[in-house]
């Protein structure tokens, strides 16, 4: 068979827009995208690789929607021909497709050694489902964890891959009767779409038979009393028998096969009961029909399910919205990305200098850490370390510069290379190649692209245009426009703001600073903790004495009044059925957790919400914390007023002398730091700002020390006290000047030297003090944990005295300071062993062991440490106060949750008797636990308004 006429995509004609997909064959104009054929007018559409393709008939678009649901369009990018004989994707008749690298790793990544998907799952109905789920995959060899979330309608595996394939996970899914596809937010969205859609139809079935079987219903129970004939009464049970029978087959289907699969699986769900009274009832009237004897319910049958396909329904649009919030606090990234060439060696280099600063400060903590365990060990008072310790910056962002010297350069060949090549009109010279348009899971470290204005952008990278302007609100919560430079980290997630950018790929997009929050995202809205864990236990419980329960009535009733056995059993089946039960705790978790994330405080564990309510004690670091991590320059101490440094001094006073000396180093300190992204550096520079700054030459970085450069011949240095005056290699120089840090009221200090150009010694020009601000908001949330009888404690690595002050003004009993790593774990170790229930607020970097030991925790993390974040939930936005918004949205939703409970337990208490007794007719029942679980999901929406 001849194939359509077709062209590549690297053809110079162009037909469609996306023609320059690298690969991508396409047809002609007027031809169906999918199987060649012609397309007719107007065409049907289908959207593939993120553009709108023409398709000849709804055949084909069905078809190319599955395979984009199934997250393999890949498919079309790898075909070679298209005609009506193309092979499709072999995932749509065998799920082993999924095993193949290239499309497992657009859904599967790794963790501490095991595989982790996100996948979405269609047609749970209750948490017996999610229970059943859970269950049969933790029969698998080779399954660590897996969690079902009924709210989202989605799930989170974790397994070894080396025994278990993820296309048998999906496998089993499908055989206990469940749809189970790799997650994506899009795809996602578009089942749920099409679920609702289904129900809608159902409801609608439904709502026409109940009016039609309940027409019928009014004039055979007025025939009982007005002499109707035989045949006119058979006449009307075979027409509510046929208006219902669509009701039974159709629109109560779902009830059927969900209970059917808990049943082949030797388990119990909502469905089961449920599924039992509508065939009794149905096959019971149908006899009677057949028969002539007996009554019959089609009515009941037909209302019934209605009743509950309403419930549902609206059960479920209240979920799905609840689940939908949280996917707008995370980017659906572009399918399409410009590639315009690749530097595997540039992002090579970056990385391992990233990896070298890592391992670096890794040494300085565990060496801080056990200096800090010798001076207590020794009994020497914190204040004696003033002139050492407490002057030392944070080695990390001095290291940081090394790489920004990297980065800078990198991008600095990169402008030249593609000016050269531009110059000479050669766009394949120098490496460089032409523009193609990639998919995004296509990217590969070391990838040079281009983001377009308006834009997001899709991973993290390196800026290698001179500047760009982007927006960081999605990760930062501020709405702040940001300048960035040549050679400036850019992270995945912001969105730029100007003229398109050039940008080097170092991660992939799945590793991304937005990859990590849709992850922890993730993992918190699938884990469950022990409440939701108990209400699934009770409400697998509950089911199966409702079986028990309906039998012994059934009995019952068949000795006392046997028309009257049926209908009983049938009522005590469906009103005593545990939905609001089931549904009482995750709705709540889930609107209470996206309403915590509308204040920027993101769970990315599943226990915070609840162990939040429990809190008894807040611990919280100070730098970074209840300060913003920003210094200030508050003093300048000259050391050497000796020191000449052109200023001519002649008939002017002292003060007007001492102050322009003052500028005159602060000059010099604000040129060595020129180029430095370290805090001290920035803080510099800014009070220089109306400065001329001289020359330097020959500028140096020392990690863990300073900076060193030669000005006016003269050679400088700045940095922690040891450094600038050389005392690594000769202890004994400078003993007589010590920084007073307590004096100035300072957290951390730098001093100012210059080399004696005869005997080659360093000399102390002068030292800069500098302060950290205490954040806006910290006073207000510490009284209002305070007025909440919640105890706050700060626990600091800074030795100075400063930080007891601080603490003392704001308002806090209990301050420690000059604390190791290890001492913050004994105190919150000893607060634990006396009762308390602490959370710990930290930075999320260096404070990693003793957020792991607080039996919850949070990190005020900025864009670029979210990777390093190991806390239970994360303060997007920086604002402090978002702690306070948390433990009152726990607080509510707890009690949310406990009033769920009682309602449950007590409609099933009080329905049981009456029903029991034949009082609730099934149609009654129905409804009344549909108004049971519609109760339970209104009651926890309350907390959007939390």
């Amino acid at each position: 068979m001849s194939s359509t006429p077709l062209q590549a995509a690297s053809s110079s004609h162009s037909y469609e827009d996306n023609s320059i997909i690298d690969g991508l064959v396409l047809p002609l104009a007027g031809y169906c995208f999918h199987c060649g054929d012609p397309v007719p007018q107007p065409p049907f559409h289908a959207e593939i690789l993120g553009q709108s393709r023409e398709m000849c008939c709804m055949g084909c678009q069905l078809a190319s929607q599955s395979i984009v649901e199934a997250g393999l369009e890949q498919y079309y990018l790898d075909r070679s021909e298209i005609n009506r004989t193309a092979s499709l994707p072999t995932q749509l008749s065998r799920l082993e497709v999924y095993d193949h690298d290239e499309i497992k790793s657009q859904f599967v990544y790794a963790q501490d050694g095991l595989s982790v998907a996100e996948l979405s799952v269609n047609n749970l109905r209750c948490a017996a489902c999610t229970w059943l789920i859970e269950s049969r995959l933790d029969e698998l060899d080779g399954i660590r964890q897996c969690q079902v979330n009924l709210t989202s309608q989605r799930m989170r595996v974790i397994w070894d891959e080396r025994k278990l394939p993820i296309s048998r996970i999906l496998a089993v899914i499908n055989e206990i009767g469940y749809e189970a596809k790799p997650y994506r937010q899009d795809t996602h969205e578009a089942m749920l779409a099409r679920h609702n859609n289904q129900m809608i139809l159902r409801l609608g079935i439904a709502a026409l038979g109940s009016m039609q079987a309940m027409m019928y219903a009014v004039a055979l129970y007025f025939g009982e009393y007005s002499d109707m004939l035989v045949f006119q009464r058979d006449f009307l049970r075979w027409v509510s028998l046929f208006v219902s029978t669509p009701v039974f087959f159709y629109a109560a289907i779902p009830f059927f096969t969900s209970a059917w699969s808990a049943i082949r699986a030797r388990q119990v769900n909502m469905d089961v009961p449920v599924s039992v009274a509508l065939i009794i009832t149905f096959f019971a009237s149908l006899y009677a029909t057949v028969t002539g004897q007996g009554e019959t319910y089609y009515d009941s049958v037909s209302m019934f399910v209605f009743f509950l396909l309403a419930g549902r329904y609206i059960e479920h649009n209240a979920r799905l919205k609840a689940a939908t919030m949280a996917n707008d606090l995370v980017v659906v990234e572009p399918v399409l990305v410009q590639k315009i060439a690749e530097n595997k060696a540039a992002a090579r280099q970056i990385l391992q200098q990233l990896e070298q600063n890592a391992l670096t400060q890794m040494s300085i903590t565990n060496k801080s850490a056990d200096t800090s365990n010798l001076v207590d060990n020794l009994g020497v008072s914190v204040a004696n370390l003033q002139s050492t310790a407490s002057a030392m910056p944070k080695f990390m962002q001095s290291m940081d510069d090394n790489v920004y010297q990297i980065t800078s350069q990198i991008a600095q060949d990169w402008q030249q290379t593609r000016y050269q090549s531009l110059a000479k009109a050669q766009p394949h010279a120098d490496g460089l190649e032409e523009k193609q348009m990639v998919t995004a899971h296509s990217l590969q470290v070391g990838d040079i692209i281009m983001i377009e204005a308006g834009s997001e952008i899709i991973s993290d990278g390196i800026l290698l245009s001179p500047t760009a302007t982007v927006s960081q609100s999605l990760l930062t919560g501020e709405g702040d426009l940001i300048l960035k430079t040549q050679g400036d980290y850019i992270v995945g997630g912001a969105q730029n703001d100007s003229q398109p950018f050039e940008m080097l790929v170092t991660a992939l997009p799945e590793d991304s600073q937005i990859g990590l929050i849709d992850r922890l995202m993730n993992r918190a809205m699938s884990e469950k903790p022990k409440l939701a864990q108990q209400a699934d236990k009770l409400a697998r419980w509950f089911v199966a004495r409702i079986l028990i329960l309906s039998v012994l009535v059934f009995v019952g009733w068949y000795i006392v009044e046997p028309s009257q056995a049926i209908w009983a059993m049938v009522a005590v089946l469906v009103a005593t059925c545990p939905c609001a039960l089931s549904l009482a705790t995750p709705i709540a978790l889930t609107v209470a957790t996206n309403r915590l994330a509308s204040y920027g405080f993101l769970t990315t564990r599943g226990h915070t919400l609840q162990t939040l309510a429990e809190i008894t004690h807040v611990a919280f670091d100070k730098t970074g914390t209840l300060t913003y991590g920003k210094p200030n320059l508050l003093n300048i101490e000259l050391i050497d007023a000796n020191h000449k440094i052109a200023l001519h001094c002649e008939d002017k006073n002292r003060n007007l002398i001492l102050t322009e000396q003052k500028d005159a180093v602060l000059a010099i300190a604000a040129a060595l730091e020129v180029g430095s992204r370290h805090p001290i550096a920035h803080a510099l520079l800014t009070a220089a700002y109306q400065l001329h700054l001289p020359a330097t030459q020959d500028l140096q970085h020392y990690p863990a020390g300073g900076v060193e450069a030669m000005i006016d011949g003269v050679l400088y240095r700045i940095g922690h006290i040891d450094f600038a005056l050389n005392r690594i290699h000769n202890p004994k120089v400078g003993q007589d000047f010590n920084i007073d840090l307590e004096m100035h009221r300072a957290s951390s200090a730098v001093v100012l030297s210059c080399q004696k150009s005869q005997s080659g010694s360093w000399q102390a020009l002068a030292c800069f003090y500098f302060n950290d601000k205490v954040r806006d908001s910290a006073k207000a949330m510490l009284d209002t944990l305070k007025a909440s009888n919640i105890e706050a404690v700060m626990l600091t690595g800074d030795p100075s005295p400063q930080a007891l002050v601080m603490a003392r003004n704001l308002g806090m009993q209990y301050a420690y300071n000059g604390l190791s790593p290890t001492d913050k774990v004994n105190h919150i170790q000893q607060l634990q062993a006396k009762g308390a229930v602490v959370l710990m607020v930290g930075d999320g970097i260096n404070d990693a062991p003793v957020l792991a030991a607080a039996d919850v925790s949070t990190s005020i993390a900025g864009a670029a440490d979210l990777a390093q974040v190991s806390s239970d939930s994360i303060i997007l936005n920086g604002q402090i106060e978002a702690i306070t918004a948390a433990k009152r949205i726990a607080d509510k939703a707890e009690r949310i949750i406990k009033q769920n409970f009682r309602w449950a337990l007590i409609y099933n208490g009080v329905v049981l008797i009456p029903a029991a007794l034949g009082y609730v007719p099934p149609w009654l029942a129905a409804i009344g636990m549909s108004l049971s679980s519609l109760f339970v999901v209104l009651n926890a929406l309350r907390l959007k308004r939390a």
